[in-house]
């Protein structure tokens, strides 16, 4: 077993081959989607207490006072401005997360989730999560988003031990995140941990005694993260001393052992989850569903019955929000070729252990599953890829080689 590195399905793939483009050209003409994924909206806030040196997410130490109201009212400008883009379509999940959404005020939170409730269509039992950190909890701030609409926390834990916290760069440490998953428990039944794991210079004990300390808090959702060193990250250009390939296989073995006696389901390449308790925002990613998202750096992702459009905000707060009052924050747009179609579907989808219905191709693509079936025996004759007429889904050594067998698909 290796420890995997997932590439994003929000990165640009790679260039076509003349062959490809030909292809894209002979077959030109609209998709045709029967019918559009499920809708979820995605809000960024871009500040945090300090920038941590693994961290490649659009995140900006906050200095000074924070400018929320001017950054909430750019919030609602492009939301306002996205609309005509999702007319009549239920929102299904919300995540707000960033940075430390955290860092919001108890009124800001109440402002927000007034604005979507004003602007959208959400779903009776729309699930709504917000990314918190440790240092910023406050319990009575936490029970306001609560009463404010927000159902579910993603808690950025990453480490119980003192030593790995300060390797890390967190602001907080055990004892802040004993207590921030105390709050947590006490105002929402609906909770997630994010845990790291191959830290510098951490034992397979320790890593077991920060996981065994997380179950101990019986969360309904786990999020266990193998550290990777990202480009243009402090880490990436002064790298500390981790463990190896070995024993961050052993670390991976221990979190499946662990997790399922626990009664924990691994779903995707990071995910384990109590029966019922699957995070539906994330899972909507993963089965190529739709997402608007809105504020700085944010992308969207959203369908038509002929197309599907990828868009990008303004990244810089101040660009965003100067971008936003002038009527356009987004910086990138473009149409998903034809030909890009089925390799965006199965880099999402091959995260999920359990895999997916073969039917969903057609629906999420608009294409024929005969689209991939070169690459699908490919696969499968390698012993990545298991399929019958109910499921496609990545085996035991397809899992563990993941980055390869998405890469198969670059070139369907």
């Amino acid at each position: 077993m290796i420890p995997i590195k997932v590439v994003t399905g929000e990165q640009a793939p790679a260039p076509r081959s003349p062959a490809a483009s030909a292809l894209q050209y002979l077959q030109p003409g609209a998709l045709n989607l029967t019918v559009l994924p499920p809708l979820s909206l995605y809000i960024h806030f871009p500040w945090c207490v300090r920038k941590c040196p693994y961290c490649d997410f659009n995140s900006h130490e906050a200095r000074g006072e924070l400018p929320e109201e001017e950054y909430l009212a750019a919030l609602r400008l492009d939301l306002e401005q996205s609309l005509p883009l999702i007319w009549g379509r239920k929102i299904y999940t919300v995540f707000i997360g960033g940075g430390t959404p955290s860092l919001m005020s108890a009124k800001g939170m109440d402002r927000l989730m007034s604005d979507l409730r004003t602007l959208l269509p959400l779903d009776l039992d729309a699930e709504i999560t917000m990314e918190a950190n440790p240092g910023t909890f406050e319990a009575e701030k936490f029970k306001a988003y609560r009463e404010s609409g927000v159902n579910r926390l993603s808690i950025g834990i990453q480490s119980f031990n003192p030593a790995h916290l300060k390797a890390l760069g967190r602001i907080h440490d055990g004892d802040e995140a004993r207590r921030a998953v105390e709050i947590a428990q006490a105002n929402f039944d609906n909770f997630n941990l994010d845990l790291m794991y191959a830290l510098p210079s951490q034992t397979l004990a320790q890593a077991r005694e920060d996981l065994r300390t997380a179950l101990s808090f019986a969360p309904p959702h786990l999020s266990m993260y193998h550290l990777t060193m990202e480009p243009n990250t402090l880490f990436a250009k002064h790298p500390p001393a981790l463990p190896d390939d070995d024993e961050s296989a052993d670390m991976q073995d221990m979190i499946a052992s662990e997790t399922a006696a626990a009664g924990f389901a691994h779903y995707e390449v990071s995910a384990y989850a109590q029966p019922g308790r699957r995070a539906r925002h994330n899972l909507n990613y993963w089965e190529f569903g739709d997402y608007l998202g809105i504020g700085a750096g944010a992308h969207s992702k959203i369908s038509f019955p002929h197309r599907v459009l990828r868009q990008a905000r303004f990244k810089q707060p101040k660009a965003f929000m100067e971008a936003a009052r002038a009527g356009n924050p987004v910086q990138e747009e473009r149409e998903l070729a034809r030909a890009d179609m089925g390799f965006e579907f199965m880099l999402n989808t091959l995260r999920l252990t359990g895999g997916f219905d073969p039917n969903l191709f057609g629906e999420r693509t608009g294409l024929s599953i005969n689209a991939i079936e070169q690459t699908l025996n490919a696969a499968e004759a390698k012993g990545l890829l298991y399929r019958d007429h109910k499921v496609i889904r990545p085996t035991e050594l397809g899992q563990r080689f993941l980055n390869d067998l998405q890469e198969m698909f670059l070139a369907s």
